[in-house]
């Protein structure tokens, strides 16, 4: 297969399937052959990485994602993609790993989103699991290009968790309410004035039941729009000799 490009996915596999449906939906495409051409990696038994980040003493999910890249590595995709944003806590490594074959970089896309759509923003609301806020994957992107990052309270992150482990995760449901009222008390209570879904889980939720009513950033949503950008490019580019 010629002109492909693979996703390390599983993390979760619902929100990978999610990615992968939002991915199809958005293909302009009117035949089988004018989908994208891609190899899904869907390993579902890497290791949980927020349980990882926040205990070192838990298992590492770095083996088996540098295991994935180096064996996908040899097929010579034209780029990565990684439906987990969690999993960005060891990007340095895992781009390391894949050399010359660039890795997108969902939280940093998802924050070049908000500068192009709220171009008004200031305060910009994370949420997502224990890890991705420990880890500051997304307030550092956020810092690094003059916003202030506005992290839930304890309370929220609390509800956060419930929402992606308990619910989704555990039993594929989103609680449509607890959803939407996360979102609700990031702006209202919070301040902030447009909410990062930091979670493909979160973006789960946001493809079953919408958030309407508030300024979301659904970072799945945006590397699915990266995705087909990089892959329209790579289908256009004139063949090898």
């Amino acid at each position: 297969m010629q002109k492909f490009f693979t996703i390390i996915g599983g993390m979760g596999t619902m929100a990978t399937e999610s990615y992968l449906h939002q991915l199809n939906l958005r293909t302009p495409a009117r035949a089988d052959q004018e989908y994208l051409n891609y190899i899904l990696v869907n390993h579902a038994t890497v290791p949980d990485r927020t349980a990882y980040i926040l205990d070192h003493t838990q298992a590492s999910p770095l083996p088996s994602l540098l295991e994935d890249i180096q064996q996908q590595r040899q097929l010579k995709p034209a780029f990565f993609t990684l439906p987990c944003n969690t999993a960005h806590y060891f990007y340095d490594d895992l781009q390391q790993a894949a050399g010359e074959i660039p890795i997108l970089h969902m939280p940093r896309e998802t924050v070049k989103e908000i500068q192009r759509k709220f171009p008004n923003a200031k305060r910009i609301g994370i949420t997502g699991t224990r890890g991705t806020i420990a880890d500051k994957i997304y307030e550092n992107e956020i810092k690094r290009v003059g916003l202030t990052p506005v992290l839930p309270t304890e309370a929220i992150e609390d509800q956060t968790m419930t929402l992606i482990y308990h619910d989704i995760k555990e039993r594929d449901q989103v609680d449509a309410d607890l959803f939407h009222r996360i979102v609700q008390e990031m702006i209202e209570d919070q301040r902030a004035d447009v909410v990062i879904l930091g979670c493909t889980e979160l973006s789960l939720a946001q493809e079953r039941e919408p958030e309407t009513k508030y300024p979301v950033a659904d970072s799945q949503s945006v590397l699915v729009d990266r995705t087909l950008e990089l892959a329209t490019k790579l289908r256009q580019a004139p063949d090898e000799a």
